[in-house]
């Protein structure tokens, strides 16, 4: 397969992939709402690059093995699973913030590393990865595909979920709609907390079942 026409299929399958509810659009909707555009933006960047794990494993062919390995499936939803009841626990935990009639709650200022690294590891821990990039790689690489090339169509992906993502918080970040939430920003934490400890119950589940 050409390179130009790989890259179009993984793009169109990938952004299907990206643009639907889980884990990492919880996330990044939360941290939007809740603390703003930059710690949306960072989040967001976090994610793009958690992806990097993905490929990697996928590059060298350990995908298809842990796709294939109960043992190591298992492993992925206990931490994948613990992760997400780990920050929805931090959301339902969240308190009002005090404000003056005049101003609103301000956002919470989170380090960038901080910010990065719950993206990253959202995606990382992402219990249904590595069965996803079975099969999106096994369509467009075979073994003699130059490294070169692997390395492109790993570099597209995370472009595309970082696109994905960025435009979401600019849409989601938008003074009308921040405003409106940001008064409530608690209650968003709970909410998104809530669905995200749903989520891990979720994984969970399938794991003790």
């Amino acid at each position: 397969m050409e390179l130009l026409q790989g890259l179009i299929l993984i793009g169109s399958i990938h952004l299907l992939a990206a643009a639907s509810p889980g884990p990492d659009f919880v996330l990044v909707t939360q941290q939007t709402l809740v603390n703003g555009r930059r710690t949306g933006l960072l989040c967001a960047l976090g994610i793009a690059l958690g992806l990097s794990v993905h490929i990697l494993y996928s590059a060298f062919g350990l995908a298809a093995i842990i796709a294939n390995s109960e043992l190591a499936l298992n492993l992925i939803k206990i931490l994948g699973g613990g992760y997400l009841l780990y920050l929805g626990s931090l959301g339902l935990r969240s308190q009002p913030q005090a404000a003056t009639a005049a101003t609103l709650p301000q956002p919470q200022q989170l380090s960038s590393l901080a910010t990065i690294s719950k993206g990253f590891l959202c995606n990382a821990f992402n219990p249904k990865a590595p069965i996803y990039f079975v099969s999106l790689f096994t369509v467009v690489i075979s073994p003699e595909l130059p490294i070169y090339q692997v390395a492109i169509y790993g570099g597209w992906i995370m472009l595309i979920q970082l696109l994905w993502f960025s435009t979401v918080v600019l849409l989601l970040s938008h003074p009308a709609v921040l405003s409106r939430f940001q008064s409530h920003s608690h209650w968003v934490d709970r909410v998104m907390g809530l669905a995200m400890g749903l989520l891990g119950l979720h994984i969970w589940s399938t794991f003790i079942f």
